[in-house]
């Protein structure tokens, strides 16, 4: 072979750095430990980054298949880590005890087995704390409980695969990007301190060791993992495996650390700037988390229990937070939804307008950013139309899934402008209102667009990768018939339906306050006629019941299911046949002590662990909650709070899951979880909330300057709740409320304003 045959490396230069493709340069591999079964996870979050690792705060490399797909550290659908194990000698670690508990950081107390005839085991004292701010912090304290000195080996093993969470979840792809090395022909450099540029303070310019893992998407983009030693550096290195030896006198203690930050294109992939070190992670994130509990309302009720579920949700609703441009809502659920849904968002902001409004305003404003502008299948983007999820990474970016926003959603649209109405109705915003006017119009024309045919709003999917059902229950095999048959067609569900009604007279309200007396008139008309045209033709006699939905041919879609629960807050049944679908959805085969299940127990497609037919959902109850409140069936509604307090009690963390299994609840058993639901998950947080606010019936119209209080009811389990720091408008204010025997009796406690609180027994 002659000399100009061969052919160079190819090099990609990125900030005064080379690297080319990882298959030119094979490195040494350090084994992972394996373990064979599925192992609990740890979850933590800040903003737009999450880790989810097992209860030793490893993410094996041996672990990643399909016992725990979700593992890694991610930032923008992106998993910028796929490995990070922390050995001992080559062994994996011992555990003692270990938390999530804060939410933002993760601690890990563990110990040494026992290795050949050198080390007894638990002699080694192994403290881990992993924080997110803007990046991943560690910090690892080793101490030796032993009476004599011992020497031993840590190895910290890291490795990222970029992939895009579509991936994660096992989405195919026939051709991925390519993984890169640094082309030193190692994997690690070392570095003056802080090569990041973005602090300047006086080092001792001690020289620090990185390790870099990089990957160059189909889309030309760079991503990388920098990651930079702190307090004792590694003594050496095995591809992308950093070593410690260790020697440690008897009770003598040393500290290793690193951060790992995500970049993309030479800039931090996280919206949060990364500070230094992992005190000045925690300090940051502390302070962050006091303001917002200074911002929002304070629930506190006489039963420990319950106040840990609502400390909880409290929590979890300041870590779901999560930045989109200067706008910062609540993402849907870790690990699977961590960004902007539609219908999902919008549920949680109504849930939580007693909370914080803010959220709200928030979710309202940039929901209306992303409002379709133009006809586009693939995205199923319509004018008007609101989103249903929003992604950043690679498959996103290349056009591999449609997600740049994806439009394939029949719900959120109405659902946005019942937010838009409540919001106003707690606020008074007047801003807000008018600077969101025209993108209400511009929904209730895309609905209208919609209805002209049938009279109902439907879907019927449209993109190739969109999804076929398009309602709150989207996956593939839960719009059945009593015999089980999936529905085809334009499918109209029925608490879409209700959803428009409220949506039509709401904005009546609106428009008559504007002085559009247009469009009040014509909107209170058309909710009229839907009302009646719905109780005719969803209503199915021979079982007393409502329909789930009309299927393509305008057909019932028969079984018995918790949508048209959905319907009962909103009005639109009439009085019998609202009454009847409430005692219906309390029968056994529909309610299992712990809430009421999706499809019912009878049902053939009935499958108590089915994502959608046959579970329980806490978002579902505590709307059906609302809905039996609202009919005065005060009794029925505390039961569906009961169970769900009383499930979520035993959760870990106290921490309502998305959704759990639909079996019954017997004598002492536990309910079952369902195995792959997110935690933490906005609407089940929110549920909390919008289950105290169904208890207290709270009625808000800040335009009038009034709230109304009526007749509140504290179940058996609860004798004293109190509500400070809530805002109606302009006011702010503290509510108590005491029950005595079956009377719950409410005052106000403190008022800064001048609300008319009226309280109606």
């Amino acid at each position: 072979m002659t000399p100009d045959t061969l052919i160079a490396p190819e090099k990609i230069l990125l900030d005064g750095k080379a690297f080319v493709p990882a298959d030119q340069i094979p490195i040494p591999e350090w084994p992972c430990v394996a373990s064979s079964r599925p192992q609990p996870t740890l979850t933590i979050k800040d903003d737009d980054l999450f880790l989810v690792t097992d209860t030793l705060g490893n993410i094996s490399g041996c672990g990643l298949g399909d016992s725990n797909p979700s593992m890694g550290l991610f930032c923008s659908d992106t998993r910028f880590l796929s490995r990070l194990e922390l050995q001992i000698d080559g062994y994996s670690p011992v555990l003692l005890s270990s938390t999530a508990d804060k939410g933002f950081s993760l601690s890990v107390l563990c110990t040494n087995p026992r290795i050949d005839e050198r080390l007894r085991p638990d002699t080694i004292g192994i403290r881990r704390e992993l924080v997110l701010n803007g990046a991943l912090f560690e910090e690892i304290e080793v101490s030796n409980y032993s009476t004599t000195t011992i020497s031993f080996e840590l190895s910290l093993s890291f490795d990222g695969d970029f992939a895009d969470l579509f991936e994660v979840r096992g989405h195919g792809r026939e051709k991925r990007g390519r993984l890169l090395r640094l082309a030193e022909g190692v994997s690690h450099l070392e570095v003056p301190s802080e090569e990041d540029h973005e602090h300047h303070h006086n080092s001792d310019e001690v020289t620090e060791k990185s390790l870099f893992l990089a990957y160059q998407g189909l889309d030309g983009i760079i991503m990388e993992s920098r990651i930079k030693f702190q307090h004792r550096q590694p003594d050496y290195f095995k591809g992308y495996t950093a070593l410690w030896r260790f020697e440690l006198a008897p009770h003598e203690k040393q500290k290793i650390g690193y951060r790992a930050r995500p970049v993309t294109n030479n800039k931090s992939s996280s919206i949060v700037s990364a500070p230094v070190t992992l005190g000045q992670a925690k300090a940051a994130e502390v302070m962050e988390e006091q303001n917002w509990v200074q911002q929002i309302t304070r629930i506190r009720a006489d039963k420990g229990i319950f106040n840990r579920v609502i400390e909880r949700a409290e929590q979890d609703m300041y870590l779901l937070r999560q930045s989109f441009g200067k706008h910062k809502t609540v993402s849907a659920g870790v690990p699977w939804f961590s960004t902007l849904f539609g219908r999902d968002s919008i549920i949680t902001a109504s849930q939580t307008l007693m909370l914080n409004p803010e959220i709200a305003k928030e979710t309202l404003t940039l929901l209306a950013i992303y409002q379709g502008k133009l006809e586009d299948e693939w995205r199923e983007e319509e004018p008007g139309k609101i989103l249903h999820e929003l992604r950043f990474g690679e498959l996103a970016r290349c056009k591999e899934v449609p997600h740049t926003p994806y439009y394939g959603t029949v719900d959120a649209t109405p659902l946005w402008l019942m937010l838009y109405a409540e919001y106003y109705a707690w606020t008074h915003d007047s801003e807000t209102l008018e600077n969101l006017w025209n993108n209400a119009l511009s929904g209730m024309e895309w609905i209208d667009r919609n209805m002209k045919q049938t009279g109902y709003l439907s879907y019927h999917r449209r993109s190739r990768l969109g999804l076929a059902n398009q309602g709150w229950k989207d996956s593939g095999d839960c719009i059945v018939n009593r015999k089980g048959e999936l529905a085809y067609g334009s499918i109209a569900l029925c608490e879409v339906q209700a959803y428009v009604y409220a949506a039509k007279l709401r904005l009546a309200e609106i428009a008559r306050m504007k002085k559009r007396l247009d469009l009040a008139d014509r909107w209170t008309d058309e909710a009229r006629s839907l009302k009646m045209r719905f109780n005719r033709d969803f209503w199915m006699e021979d079982q007393d019941f409502c329909a789930l939905a009309l299927d393509g041919d305008g057909k019932h879609v028969d079984s018995i299911t918790s949508n048209p629960g959905h319907c009962l807050q909103l009005g639109i049944f009439t009085p019998e046949k609202a009454y009847s679908v409430a005692e219906r959805l309390r029968a056994p085969d529909m309610y299992n002590g712990w809430g009421i299940r999706t499809l019912s127990s009878l049902s053939p497609a009935y499958n108590p662990m089915g994502y959608h037919i046959g579970s329980v959902w806490p978002h579902d109850n505590s709307m059906i909650a609302m809905g039996l409140r609202s009919l005065g069936l005060i009794d029925q509604a505390l039961e569906v709070f009961q169970g769900l307090v009383d499930m979520t009690s035993v959760q870990p963390y106290q921490r309502p899951p998305e959704l759990l299994c639909g079996y019954e609840r017997d004598g002492d058993n536990a309910p079952v979880l369902y195995p792959v639901a997110c935690s933490p998950q906005a609407w089940a947080t929110g549920s909390v909330f919008q289950l105290i606010q169904m208890i207290v019936n709270l009625v808000p119209d800040a335009p009038n300057n009034c709230l109304r209080v009526i007749d509140p009811a504290l179940p058996e389990s609860i004798t004293h709740l109190s509500i400070h720091n809530l805002r109606v408008g302009p006011t702010i204010l503290d509510l108590e409320f005491e029950r005595s025997g079956n009377t719950t009796a409410c005052r106000v406690a403190k008022k800064r304003g001048n609300l008319r609180v009226v309280i109606e027994a």
